[in-house]
Formats: C-alpha cells, structure tokens, sequence
C-alpha cells in the first residue's frame, strides 16, 4: 500500500452510542471503511459494555469509562493482530454496544395452557399471567449466543426467545415442585419464587440476568375448575375417605330435610320416611363399601310394617321436643294425622 492510500484513509477518534431509540439492546457501531485510530477514545456509559470481535472472535469487552485503545489497553486484541512491538498502526475490527438497563414492565402469560404434572391431581393443564424484567449481564455470551453479527438487536426480538425459555422452565420447575399446585395457586408469591429460581439458570445460560418475576393470575381449564369447586363444596381433597364419605353423607341427608317439609304432604309421612330412611341408608352403606374396595355389606332386612298414627305423633312431639322442626311444622302435621285418625 503506498504512502498516499495510507493517508486518505479515514480514522475514528471517539466510539460512542447515544441510545437514541430505546429497545435496542445491541448495536453495532458502522465502521464500513473506517479504522480506529491507535490511541483512540473508547466512550462507554453507566449503561452499557462494548466488546471488540475481530473476524468473528470476541476480543476485548469494556465495561463503563472512557478507554485510550492502544496496544496496551488491547492485549487480546494485540496477540490476534501480530502487533509485536507496539507496531504503531490503526486498525479495524467490529465494536458492538450493548445497553445493561433493567428492561422493566415486561409481560409474560401462557397462550395456550401448559401441561404439569401435580401430587394431588396428577395432570393440570394451567394459564398464568404475570410481570418480569431483566438486563444483559454478560454481553460476551449474549454476543455468541442471542444478538450475533446483526446490526441492531432489539428487546422485542430477545423477548420472543424468551418466551419459549419460559414457559418450558415453567412446565419443568411446577412439575417438578414437591408442593401441591393447589397451595401454590393460593400463594402466587411461592409460585413465582418456584418458577424464579430455574428461570434465573435457564436466562443465565445466554446471558441474561433475569432481575424480577411475579405471577399476577392463574387459572384452570373450566371442567377441570368446575370439579376443583364441586370437591371444595363436599369439603374434599385429593381422595375421599370413609370418614369424609360418611360426613358428605350426612350433610345430603340434613340437606333432604327442607325438601322433604316441601312435598306433598308435608312431614306427615314422618314415620314411614324414618323407615324408608334406614333402608336408603343401608342401600347407600352397601354402595359405599364397594367405593371404598370393600366387601359388599350384608343383605338389608325387610322394612318394618309402617307405625300407627299415635307412634308416628310420639315421634313427631319427639322431634319438635328435639327443636329438628319447627311449631307451624308440628301443628300443621298433627292436624292431618289427626284427620286421618277421626277419619
């Protein structure tokens, strides 16, 4: 090269970025055919990093300051040119800015609900919503393994790589959880510290301090929700017990009482409804027997012939003595037994 095409060449005094579009997190500074000067000024702010690629390999990365890019101030980059010597020359290589602001207010959710597997429930398939925010903190690996050789690299891009990182860890880290998704569902605050822990490894592999995540809502397919409710009524978790059997059991016979005063008749049919009462009951022993994996219960004997109207007006006297009905109650059904007994 002769001396003349050596000094028509352009030279860079100042690297700098001024950010001047928010959502970039990484840019390349346009060397096209410019060289940075031997003892130029490297210009990198609170919020940034730089790092030197020479034909592809990270050579130098230069955290917040202002840096004089010599030979002294390049070692890496010394050894890959051959500058023995301090051979005194400008040089050209690729310099990339890259912003380390927290990337605050950013939105995550499920579009389709994720499959994990739970103590209690086996299989859920959940949608969730929340918040997260994060920075680049190590620009070299975010360089090799996210942005690359582009021109610009921006936060909306980054995001839909992160989405995936997401909600695979999400499925993993809930699935794998030893707590009951339940408690963690009433506790969004355990759920996002569960999930948070495996999506802080996951991020840092490319790169990525993740800074803050929460989870704002979430929710169960409708069947599935339905059934969860209809459990939650009947008192239930996981499996029923006998114990718990016998009290739901209890509560739909307390709940039968109401309508048995609303049918035709009213409670005058009290003392044929008690013996009615101890065969479904026996029926329902035998079906709970066979729920419950065990043996079938022993055949239920024959009903007992149907009280005469002075028994069934003791019981009924009993029962309002007892307070299980009320006085309209006793009097209404004690002038149609007595009907029934004058007629």
């Amino acid at each position: 090269m002769g001396i003349g095409s050596f000094i028509k060449k352009q030279f860079i005094d100042v690297l700098q970025w001024n950010e001047e579009v928010d959502g970039v997190l990484a840019w390349r500074y346009p060397m096209q055919d410019f060289e940075i000067q031997n003892g130029g000024v490297l210009v990198v702010r609170e919020s940034q990093m730089a790092v030197f690629v020479n034909e592809g390999q990270v050579a130098d990365v230069f955290g917040p300051g202002t840096h004089k890019l010599t030979t002294q101030t390049l070692p890496v980059l010394t050894n890959l040119k051959n500058w023995d010597k301090l051979f005194d020359s400008p040089f050209k290589s690729d310099v990339y800015f890259f912003s380390t602001r927290v990337q605050t207010g950013r939105k995550w959710g499920t579009q389709q609900p994720i499959t994990i597997r739970d103590k209690d429930f086996d299989m859920v398939r959940v949608r969730a919503f929340g918040m997260y925010s994060y920075r680049v903190a190590d620009p070299r690996l975010f360089f090799k393994e996210i942005s690359g050789t582009r021109e610009a690299y921006t936060r909306d891009e980054v995001e839909d790589q992160l989405r995936g990182i997401l909600m695979a860890t999400m499925a993993s880290s809930l699935g794998g959880a030893q707590v009951p998704f339940l408690d963690m569902a009433a506790n969004q605050a355990l759920m996002a510290q569960q999930v948070k822990g495996d999506l802080t490894t996951a991020f840092g592999r490319y790169g990525i301090g993740l800074d803050e995540f929460n989870v704002a809502s979430v929710s169960l397919p409708e069947e599935l929700q339905a059934a969860l409710d209809e459990r939650i009524s009947a008192g239930m978790k996981g499996g029923m017990s006998a114990d718990k059997m016998a009290g739901f059991t209890r509560y739909q016979v307390a709940s039968a009482i109401p309508m048995a005063a609303s049918n035709e008749g009213g409670l005058a049919g009290i003392g044929a409804g008690l013996g009615a009462g101890m065969t479904v009951g026996q029926m329902m022993g035998q079906a709970m027997g066979q729920t419950m994996g065990g043996a079938p219960a022993a055949a239920a004997p024959a009903a007992p012939a149907e009280d005469s109207i002075e028994t069934r007006l003791e019981k009924l006297k009993g029962l309002l003595d007892k307070g299980l009905i009320s006085a309209t109650d006793y009097d209404s059904t004690k002038a149609e037994l007595l009907k029934k007994l004058i007629g």
